[in-house]
């Protein structure tokens, strides 16, 4: 091993690019009405084995009732809660957050007597904000309570690889009205407050970083 392979580092920075599905009244399906998103993170290296990270994403969410029953009014009186209706959005979102990650094994190359490896999965669980916008619903911020797992690579000594799938649940249900789908929000009349009964996205992504920053081998505090 050479001695850059000995190296530590204190930062990655880097881009990811995948797919985004959100979670709702108007779509009960992971995975399906997926789109295109990407963004940037920066991840701040404790030690092999904590890290972190922050993030900013760009995505589209969009959904559609078809199959699900949603009133026109959740107070109605009539014996089947209203009338069935079909609905559709499209809509933009921008994430904003910070998570901590926990390596399950130590990450690096040229440290295997610490018990290190190229290869590892990671749990994450942070927080953040969302914003959406566009389709006619005005704007839209919420908090948002990332949770996910990962696995990440080290092809060289200062480049990373890896996939992350994460969930982030929000702080409110109207990511998915509309001006003309206003019914989207409560749909059943119940009210609720925290993280339930509100809807979340999912992010499902590669990324590509590169480490920067070495360690100073002679500092204290740094094994």
């Amino acid at each position: 091993m050479g001695a850059q392979d000995d190296e530590e580092y204190q930062m990655e920075m880097g881009g990811t690019l995948g797919l985004d599905f959100y979670m709702g009244d108007a779509n009960k399906t992971p995975f399906r009405h997926s789109s295109v998103m990407g963004g940037f993170l920066v991840r701040k290296i404790f030690n092999p084995r904590m890290v972190l990270k922050a993030d900013l994403a760009m995505g589209h969410l969009t959904g559609n009732t078809k199959g699900y029953y949603i009133p026109t009014d959740a107070t109605s009186l009539t014996p089947a809660g209203g009338v069935p209706v079909s609905f559709h959005f499209k809509r933009n979102v921008l994430d904003l957050g910070a998570q901590f990650e926990f390596n399950f094994w130590g990450y690096g190359i040229g440290q295997a007597y610490k018990g290190n490896s190229r290869i590892t999965p990671y749990a994450v669980m942070g927080a953040g904000f969302t914003l959406v916008t566009g389709g006619g619903g005005g704007t839209k911020v919420a908090l948002n309570l990332p949770v996910g797992i990962g696995l990440k690579y080290k092809i060289k000594p200062r480049l990373n690889v890896g996939a992350e799938w994460t969930f982030r649940f929000t702080t409110t249900d109207a990511l998915d009205t509309s001006k003309q789908w206003r019914q989207l929000d409560m749909p059943y009349g119940i009210h609720s407050t925290g993280f339930k009964n509100k809807d979340c996205y999912s992010f499902m992504m590669l990324f590509l970083t590169y480490d920067m920053m070495p360690k100073c081998k002679t500092c204290h505090n740094n094994d």
